[in-house]
C-alpha cells in the first residue's frame, strides 16, 4: 500500500492542531520540518498525545538535528540531501532514513548505503513524472517519495508509479484539512 506523507512546519503549539485534523481526516503519517524552533517541540507532542500517528522529521540536516528528533520521538528522519552520519544515527536508532537524491550519482551512492527509499525533491524541478519513470528503469529496486510541486491534481499520477512507495506534500494542510483529506484518500483509492 501506498502512502500520502503530509508536510507539516510548526512555529507553535497552536499549529499542532493541523496534525489532529489530519489523524481524524485518515492520514496516520506526518513528516514535521525541522525549519523552525519549535520542530522538536512539535514532533515531543504528537509522539505524546498521538501515538497512533507515524511522526517523524523533515528537513534534518545534521547530526545535531537528527539526534534532537530522535530524542523527541521521531519515527522517521528525511533530509533534503544525503548524509552518513545521519543515516549512521537513524540506523543506530532503528527508524527508516530517506534522504533526497535526484541523480544517478546519488541514487548510486543512497544504493551503496542499503537505503533502499529516497525523497525526490523538489519533484516538479526535477522532472517529477517523466524523471521518475526514467530512473527507474536503470534502478529498479529503488523507491521514491516524491514532494516538491505534487499537488492534488496531480497526485493520481505519482502515485500510479510502481516505483513510488510514497507522496509527500504540504498542499494536505492548506484550506479545509478535513476536507482535502478526503480527496486524497478518494484520490488514493481510485490509483490502486
Amino acid at each position: 500500500m501506498k502512502h500520502v506523507i503530509p508536510v507539516v512546519t510548526l512555529r507553535t503549539r497552536q499549529d499542532t492542531r493541523l496534525l489532529f485534523e489530519l489523524a481524524e481526516g485518515g492520514l496516520p503519517l506526518a513528516e514535521i520540518t525541522f525549519r523552525t524552533p519549535y520542530a522538536a517541540e512539535g514532533i515531543r507532542l504528537c509522539a505524546r498525545e498521538l501515538p497512533s500517528v507515524f511522526v517523524g522529521a523533515g528537513s534534518v540536516v545534521n547530526e545535531e538535528q537528527a539526534k534532537l528528533a530522535l530524542g523527541a520521538g521521531a519515527r522517521f528522519l528525511v533530509s533534503p540531501g544525503l548524509s552518513e552520519p545521519i543515516c549512521r544515527l537513524a540506523r543506530e536508532a532503528g527508524v527508516p532514513y530517506l534522504p533526497c537524491a535526484v541523480t544517478p550519482a546519488e541514487i548510486m551512492h543512497a544504493l551503496g548505503l542499503g537505503i533502499q527509499t529516497v525523497k525526490f525533491f523538489p519533484a516538479s524541478v526535477y522532472g517529477g513524472i517523466q524523471a521518475l519513470k526514467a530512473l527507474s528503469a536503470p534502478f529498479p529496486t529503488m523507491k521514491f517519495v516524491p514532494t516538491g510541486g505534487v499537488t492534488l491534481e496531480n497526485l493520481k499520477d505519482y502515485l500510479s508509479l510502481g516505483c513510488v512507495a510514497a507522496v509527500g506534500g504540504s498542499f494536505m494542510t492548506e484550506g479545509d484539512v478535513r476536507s482535502t483529506c478526503k480527496e486524497i484518500r478518494r484520490i488514493m483509492e481510485s490509483a490502486l
